[in-house]
């Protein structure tokens, strides 16, 4: 409702005359406040319900005092808030559909009565659901060409009182909005989020639509309301405000529904016309015709007022808010756009109106260009509107191609779908240089991108096939469907072949799960291309065809979790929970007899086998298949032959691995699995004591080439197999241990053998440390473990000298396992029974073992080792970069678990800035992970990296010689301080590390420092430079009290502060003295010098010029040599200068106290003024 107010508009200062001025003038004028309106009735759950109950009566009640006119409402409204709460049309949103109903009915019969006040009471809920939260003041106008009425249409602010005007014309009437400058930054009600906001959009919504169609049949043609509310959202739609221009759109579509029942009546008359004029002349009935005849046109006339209607909402806000700036507004004008050409396409769907949508697909906010997409997928998904988009999809088939690609997945996925649908409506659109493009988005990362690209392949290739004939029997049938498998299985095939696009199966096999199961989970077909003997399928597309029957092997027991594929289900739901059982159970039935066949017909083929021997650990354990001895043993037979043909890593791994899956317990055949892997170890390491008792004969290694071969192998599979098996039964350890103590000049082992062995022998070590709580009954066991761990780590260490580079790096990466290891049992020991007793490397493997870091991980090529790796492929670097980072990373876990001392660590911090892009991210985890240990000896590590550096620096620039390659530069040294600054992350948490970090670089500049004639500045000064880069992270109160530390060290010396050789150190005060965010202590140096130079004497500033010559030094220099300064200065001159080291900015103008040429430690007193003592 809109209550009475004042026409006058001209004092507008401030709300609160605005409101003072209610029910002062005529009754033509009317004014509100949103402020008493339904805002915080609306919040009052209780008192909503009661409210509901009596809207009919609050509005008729309404509706009895609206011929008494405004001013008697404004007036009597005090009393009639006593009696009752009066209802408005925005609370009434709040209550639920059946009181927007009984209040439109209502609203509908007082409009009637009185179509002024309805009409304001109407306008006020448009503005109000805007968020309007100010005073709306209306004016009654006379006549549309009145000359002063375009010249009052304006939207202005006033600063001073902190309002926002609009005033615009809704015929009758000129409405003034007021709100606050501040309203367009809030959250309207159209766009609040969350639940409450979508509610409220659904019932605002409704509203409009129930209004509409309460007022088709009577009100809405009386060329009064429309007019009005049509005005009305045309104005808002101008505003610059957003909350005015989100006007609903929702009017447009509620005319729809009236032009479309309008439409069927002006039909079924017709079709009642046309049955009339059909009768003879006898059963016709002239008056009954001109009845229905008149009906027509009036239902005729009806539906071009509402056109017309539609057209001038259309012009008047769409056209106007379809490029606004709020992409909130763009995507409800495509969403609109799109259900207007749906529901009324006579009328919408034409080029006209499409090209909009083909223009905002071009939008740069995703949710726009979604809308648009969701909109054309509801159009061509309507075989009858397919015509009328033949000019639209030509024009912009471009555009949709290549928002296949979009950056957001959702718009890509949806338009995926789009391009699916008109694939299927029409033949001729797309070309097959489209279908190539589109068909290699199944190799996308994200699933439902792909699986929508994977629909689309098996309904465009895979699906068709020709079809089956009637006349057929049983036999017949099954022979004719297993060939229409093979077609599009060799369908697939061709599709996979010619793409080139991706090598691994399993992406293109995910994409097609959805729609094409049908074809991958026939595993009897497919396992039939595999094993018939006419020449159907190529020996390249059996290989392919195996890797699709793994593939899908392995997505029916596990589900669509894909390495580098996002956007898949994390949680399944029962019903595939289900399925997912039944796939596993059904393919280990077929495969579990199968598998052998497919084996043996494949085992010449590595990569096939290799393939197929994965299969195993995807079977059920409770499968009726697992009982039958006979298979089982036929499965066994069959690994164990393919295992000694092939030596191969792919093979021994999954070897390995399924042998692993059928060892396990809880299924029956657990025990024949387990005889069948001891038999062959067993095998394995008699053949390698064989080999290697007659290789080592003599002292030395001696064995021919075949020989050699032979232990090599065997190696390997003992290898791959004790990585995933427990051995420690056979003594593998003990076995190895003579090739390592074999010196590599005097006749050692190869280097294939070497690294097989040391690979074995960590297993083994792992494994012993692994069961230790098991295997450890008595402290003769654990004495013995320790020994062999020390052995093992003495033949490692000797081992990382060794010429060849895998030797080298297997035995540095065995070491750190081992090492990690034992300490992890250590910390997870249980005192009570018998565990590995304590093992701390020697000195020497600690010394070899970082220079093996350093020598081999931080490695800067020359320009020639550039050139080489430019000219090599990509791939070989990016594997040389992961063993690298391999290296380091093993190396850091040391520290991190304590296996090292963090001291160490400063070694490896130097490298952190100059190579970063490759080992940065391993760096600085290994710093968090430490701090996480250790706080203070984590930041005593980075301490100890800094003066480290600075003082190998100093000690280079003392010598006077070429630059070391290996010395960073002070700049280099001040950033790794700053790198180090930023690891430190909330200040509070990390107080104490902080200001020892600060105590102790004092300390390492003045603690021994003696000040003579000959050596006036610490040698170490500029070592106070890279600590100010700590000092941000300080807080107030802790800098003041390094402030007072470095104070109390520098008060023993003489000090020149207007000396450059002091600057590091008026550097670094300053740099404690910078609170303020936006200071910084390069700020303070430069106006504390500027305020020194202007306030000495002439005199005094010859002097100064006469002691910088002695002292032209940067401050990065002065690590080097300094010379001697003159530092004898009287009190008197000394008496009138300011000295910008006692002196910040923000302590100007306060007490001094200057007395003595000694520098002691200043205190605040309680008024604030500072005494400094020079």
């Amino acid at each position: 409702m809109i209550p009475e107010a004042s026409a006058a508009v001209a004092s507008r200062s401030s709300e609160k005359k605005a409101k003072s001025q209610v029910g002062a003038t005529s009754s033509g004028a009317a004014s509100h406040s949103e402020d008493e309106s339904g805002n915080e009735n609306r919040q009052k759950s209780v008192r909503r319900r009661k409210r509901a109950c009596s809207v009919s009566e609050n509005v008729k009640r309404k509706r009895a005092g609206a011929s008494g006119g405004g001013v008697r409402r404004a007036q009597g409204k005090h009393a009639k808030e006593k009696q009752v709460e009066a209802v408005t049309l925005f609370e009434v949103i709040t209550m639920g559909k059946s009181a927007i109903q009984a209040v439109i009915d209502d609203w509908i019969e007082a409009y009637v009565a009185d179509r002024d006040s309805s009409l304001l009471d109407l306008i006020s809920f448009f503005i109000q659901c805007c968020g309007c939260k100010g005073v709306v003041t209306a004016e009654m106008c006379q006549s549309k060409e009145d000359k002063d009425v375009k010249s009052k249409m304006v939207e202005e602010l006033d600063e001073a009182a902190g309002l926002q005007y609009k005033r615009f014309l809704a015929f009758p009437w000129i409405l003034t909005v007021t709100w606050p400058m501040d309203a367009d930054s809030a959250e309207y009600p159209l766009v609040q989020s969350g639940p409450s906001g979508r509610w409220f959009h659904t019932e605002f919504c409704d509203f409009v639509s129930v209004l509409v169609a309460q007022c088709q049949h009577s009100i809405l043609f009386d060329s009064y309301l429309m007019n009005g509310l049509i005005s009305l959202l045309t104005e808002l739609s101008n505003s610059f405000v957003r909350a005015f221009r989100h006007t609903s759109v929702k009017l447009l579509s509620s005319l729809l529904g009236v032009a479309l029942s309008l439409s069927v009546g002006i039909e079924n008359s017709q079709k009642l016309y046309d049955v009339q004029r059909a009768k003879t002349v006898r059963q016709k009935s002239t008056q009954q015709l001109d009845r229905i005849q008149k009906k027509i046109s009036e239902l005729q006339e009806k539906r071009v007022e509402v056109e017309s209607m539609m057209d001038i909402i259309f012009k008047g806000v769409f056209l106007k808010r379809y490029r606004d700036m709020l992409p909130e507004i763009r995507s409800v004008c495509m969403e609109e756009l799109g259900l207007w050409m749906k529901l009324y396409s006579s009328e919408f769907l034409n080029d006209s109106y499409l090209k909009y949508i083909g223009w905002m697909m071009h939008d740069k906010v995703p949710d726009v260009r979604l809308k648009c997409v969701l909109a054309l997928q509801g159009l061509f998904g309507d075989p009858v509107l397919l015509p009328k988009l033949d000019l639209f999809i030509s024009r912009f088939k471009k555009r949709l191609l290549s928002m296949v690609l979009d950056k957001d997945n959702e718009v890509a996925v949806q338009t995926m779908k789009l391009l699916v649908l008109i694939s299927r409506a029409t033949d001729d659109v797309l070309t097959a240089e489209n279908y190539k493009q589109l068909l290699q988005v199944v190799f996308s990362s994200h699933r439902p991108l792909a699986a929508t690209a994977g629909e689309l392949l098996y309904s465009r290739i895979l699906c068709a096939v020709t079809p089956t004939s009637d006349n057929r029997d049983e036999t017949n049938e099954e022979e004719e469907q297993r060939q229409q498998m093979f077609v599009r299985l060799k369908a697939l095939l061709q599709f996979y072949q010619e793409s080139e696009l991706h090598e691994h199966v399993v992406y293109l096999v995910d994409s097609l799960w959805d729609c094409g199961g049908s074809l991958l989970k026939d595993w009897p077909t497919l396992t039939a291309a595999l094993l018939q003997n006419s020449p159907g399928f190529t020996a390249a597309e059996q290989a392919v065809i195996v890797e699709i029957l793994v593939a899908s092997v392995r997505q029916a027991a596990e589900g669509p979790a894909l390495v580098g594929r996002s956007g898949a289900k994390k949680v399944m739901s029962t019903r595939e929970k289900k399925i997912q059982a039944d796939d596993c159970l059904n393919l280990t039935e077929h495969l579990f007899s199968v598998l052998p066949k497919l084996l043996s017909k494949f085992s010449r083929s590595s990569d096939t086998v290799a393939s197929l021997m994965r299969i195993p650990q995807y079977f059920h354990p409770d499968s009726q298949e697992a009982k039958n001895a006979q298979l089982v043993s036929s499965l066994m037979t069959e690994m164990a032959a393919v295992l000694d043909l092939h030596s191969s890593p792919a093979v021994l791994e999954a070897a390995a691995r399924t042998y692993l899956s059928l060892c396990g317990d809880g299924a029956a055949w657990a025990s024949a699995a387990r005889a069948s892997r001891d038999s062959l170890v067993q095998r394995w390491v008699d053949q390698l004591t064989g080999l290697l008792g007659e290789s080592l004969k003599g002292g030395c290694f001696s064995a021919e080439e075949e020989q050699t071969r032979q232990i090599v192998t065997t190696l390997k599979k003992l290898r791959a197999f004790h990585n995933c098996h427990d051995l420690g039964r056979l003594t593998v350890f003990d076995l190895l241990s003579p090739l390592l103590t074999e010196d590599g000049s005097k006749g050692g082992a190869p280097p294939e053998v070497l690294e097989e062995a040391l690979q074995c022998m960590s297993f083994a070590m792992l494994w012993s440390l692994s069961t230790s709580g098991e295997t450890l009954t008595c402290r003769e066991k654990a004495v013995a473990q320790r020994l062999q761990l020390r052995l093992f780590c003495e033949r490692s260490h000797r081992c990382l000298s060794h010429c060849d580079h895998g030797v080298r790096n297997q035995a540095f990466l065995g070491v750190c396992d081992v090492l990690i290891a034992h300490s992890y049992q250590l910390q997870v020991w249980d005192p009570t029974c018998f565990g590995p007793l304590l093992y701390t490397p020697s000195p020497r493997l600690q010394r070899a073992l970082l220079t093996f870091v350093c020598m081999h991980v931080f490695v800067v090529p020359d320009c020639d080792s550039q050139s080489r790796v430019s000219e090599s492929s990509e791939v070989e670097r990016l594997e040389e970069l992961h063993r690298r980072r391999n290296v380091l990373a093993a190396y850091c876990k040391l520290i991190v678990h304590g296996v090292l001392e963090m001291s160490v660590a400063a070694e490896l911090y130097p490298f952190y800035v100059k190579h970063y892009s490759d080992f940065g991210d391993i760096i600085k985890e290994t710093i968090y992970r430490t701090r996480q240990t250790d706080r203070m000896e984590s930041a005593r590590t980075l301490v100890l990296c800094l003066q480290q550096l600075f003082v190998q620096l100093k000690r280079e620039q003392e010598s006077g010689g070429r630059a070391h390659s290996g010395v960073q530069t002070f700049t280099c040294i001040k950033e790794l301080a700053r790198r180090f600054a930023l690891t430190f992350g909330d200040p509070a948490k990390f107080r104490e590390c902080l200001v020892m970090i600060h105590r102790n670089g004092v300390e390492f500049v003045f603690q021994e420092f003696r000040q003579t004639p000959d050596n006036a500045t610490p040698p170490y000064l500029s070592y106070l430079t890279i600590l100010s880069e700590f000092s941000n992270k300080l807080l107030k109160l802790d800098k003041k009290t390094v402030l007072s530390y470095l104070q109390k060290h520098t008060a023993e010396h003489i000090i020149d502060l207007r000396e450059e050789c002091w600057q590091p150190l008026i550097y670094y005060r300053a740099s404690l003295l910078a609170v303020a965010e936006t200071e910084d202590a390069a700020s303070y140096i430069s106006s504390d010098r500027r305020h020194c130079l202007h306030s000495r004497s002439p005199a005094s500033k010859q002097k100064v010029e006469g002691f910088k010559s002695s002292c032209q030094t940067r401050p990065t220099e002065q690590v080097g040599k300094v010379n001697k300064p003159s530092i004898s200065h009287s009190p008197q001159a000394n008496a009138g200068d300011t000295d910008p080291f006692s002196v910040p900015p923000e302590l100007r103008g306060k007490s001094f106290n200057m007395a003595s040429t000694g520098l002691s430690t200043y205190s605040e007193s309680d008024d604030g003024s500072v005494d400094v003592e020079l």
